[in-house]
């Protein structure tokens, strides 16, 4: 029990010193990723209501809705079951589960950068030098993924007020909630593994666990009163039920998450050293399959590479399974229709709604594709680079055992998810597997823009998580604003043929292709002539 009273003992104070300076040091850090995040959720959120307004625009069509959501159990699953019929718990019913997963991937990303990202890259301990608490690091952190949150929910308050500001309220609340959620369950999990990257995976995927608990619970009930939803943080979100005469008592279920999850955290790093884990690193062969570059990277990135493969599976299967249902909810419904076929192009509703699963995969696997050319950088940083440098491996074989995984992976995701949706549709997967295919040539522009920063900026690598977070919002919402042409023509993947069903174009397709090509040349350029940073 004195693990966790460190409160009230005299000496506390001082395990929190420093912990202003840390957390100004935390914000000005993430001066671009945290404003990028919020505004990308938020601007999701606040688009929604004029969107639903001109889809579901009068009582009728709104009750037909929810008529048809009651009987469509795979509908339920990717979205979650709708409480009521205003505009403002359509939203919530629409974009509520995302929002509260974007909150939780912008938390623990935040909270793993400033604690096992620091620890690892020796950071952590020139700052533990100094006038700093033992948990001042942690503290700040947790500050920092609390203000990100804070400011997601004012501006979702804010921008839906006008529809019932208890209902805002609530649904900004939950959304800050469930970030908090996971930024404290990923300072547990930050405590326990010695890898900032093993971290993120495993808080992501008890996110992902969390996302499959509310899909099968809201697959077998149209209310969301499934005990497997309730076991899962984005359950609670869609059972808090904005502007459906909201359960307030919900948040003290986030509340206490937050709590408990915290006080174990700040349990655990009061017992540990720094740079050490609960957890130990298995040691791995130093011969045989380490034997070079590529093997090496293979290996820090096979864990990634497996996490991703079977989500994009999944999604494929599930995706590929609700195809019939999609097709029937909006068959009907003329605004709808326009808004897929809009991403998916001009043929039939069902090969547009492949078309903009299809397009929305793509879009995921640029973050997979960011994330795994930035395992680049982290190497460089943390200095671990140096050692493989020091043998006789050039710049351009050590990049490049991680550039084909990024760009492999990024093709082998894609093939994943075409073999999902032949599953899950149960057709042929010829048409299918052209239409994933094809989106590979936006997702490697996208992963060559981040080998040039990469290579010739590595200060401004971060910044490729803002180009990726642009695109995605750019591919989600701007069909659904009816934004211009001329905007959506600003992602690469505004320029793809829209297959399935539509006609194949090759000059785009060549066109991106010999685009990936010039920015992977001109980073690897950047990467051989600069020097190396730690």
């Amino acid at each position: 029990m004195t693990t966790f009273a460190f409160a009230a003992r005299p000496g506390s104070a001082r395990q929190l010193a420093g912990t202003g300076t840390l957390l100004r040091f935390a914000l000005r850090r993430d001066r671009l990723m945290i404003p990028v995040w919020t505004g990308v959720n938020a601007l999701m959120v606040l688009s929604m209501p004029g969107t639903l307004e001109g889809l579901y625009g009068t009582p009728g069509e709104r009750a037909d809705l929810i008529r048809q959501m009651a009987g469509n159990s795979s509908l339920r699953a990717m979205i979650g079951p709708v409480f009521d019929d205003s505009i403002g718990a359509l939203t919530a019913w629409r974009v509520g589960v995302y929002a509260g997963a974007l909150a939780a991937v912008m938390s623990l990303l935040v909270v793993v950068r400033h604690t096992r990202d620091e620890e690892e890259s020796g950071r952590q301990e020139l700052v533990a030098s100094g006038m700093v608490g033992r948990r001042a690091s942690l503290t700040a952190a947790l500050l920092a993924a609390a203000v990100a949150n804070a400011v997601l929910a004012l501006l979702v308050t804010a921008g839906l007020a006008g529809h019932g500001a208890a209902g805002a309220l609530a649904l900004g609340l939950g959304i800050a909630g469930v970030g908090m959620v996971f930024a404290t369950m990923a300072a547990i999990v930050a405590q326990l593994t010695e890898s900032a990257r093993l971290a993120r995976g495993l808080t992501a995927a008890v996110l992902g666990a969390a996302f499959v608990l509310r899909a099968a619970g809201d697959s077998a009930t149209d209310d969301g009163s499934s005990p497997l939803t309730w076991l899962s943080p984005l359950g609670w979100l869609e059972n808090l039920r904005p502007y459906a005469d909201e359960r307030w008592w919900v948040l003290a279920l986030l509340a206490g998450a937050v709590l408990l999850q915290g006080a174990v955290a700040y349990g655990l790093a009061g017992r540990r050293d720094i740079g050490m884990s609960f957890l130990p690193t298995r040691p791995g062969p130093a011969t045989g399959r380490l034997g070079s570059a590529g093997a090496l990277a293979w290996r820090l990135q096979r864990g990634g590479v497996l996490g991703w493969s079977i989500g994009f599976l999944l999604a494929g299967v599930v995706y590929g399974g609700m195809t019939e249902g999609a097709a029937d909810l909006v068959g009907g419904n003329a605004g709808a229709r326009r808004i897929f076929e809009r991403m998916g192009g001009q043929s039939g509703l069902t090969d547009a709604f492949l078309a903009s699963m299809v397009g929305m995969l793509g879009l995921v696997a640029a973050l997979y594709i960011v994330a795994s050319v930035l395992r680049l950088h982290g190497e460089e940083t943390s200095g671990r680079a140096e050692p493989v440098l020091a043998n006789a491996v050039g710049r351009l074989r050590w990049a490049a055992g991680h550039l084909v995984i990024a760009f492999g992976g990024a093709a082998l995701l894609m093939l994943l998810a075409a073999l999902g949706f032949a599953l899950g549709y149960g057709k042929d997967i010829g048409p299918i597997l052209g239409a994933c295919l094809v989106q590979l040539p936006a997702i490697w522009v996208i992963g060559g823009l981040t080998v040039l920063l990469t290579g010739v900026l590595p200060r401004a690598a971060a910044a490729s998580w803002g180009v990726a977070g642009a695109v995605l919002l750019i591919g989600w919402v701007g069909p659904a604003l009816d934004m211009p042409q001329t905007v959506l023509d600003l992602s690469p993947f505004g320029h793809l043929p829209k297959l399935p069903g539509g006609e194949m174009d090759w000059g785009p397709v060549l066109a991106l292709l010999g685009l990936a090509v010039v920015l992977v040349a001109g980073g690897l350029a950047g990467l051989r002539r600069r020097d190396m940073t730690t």
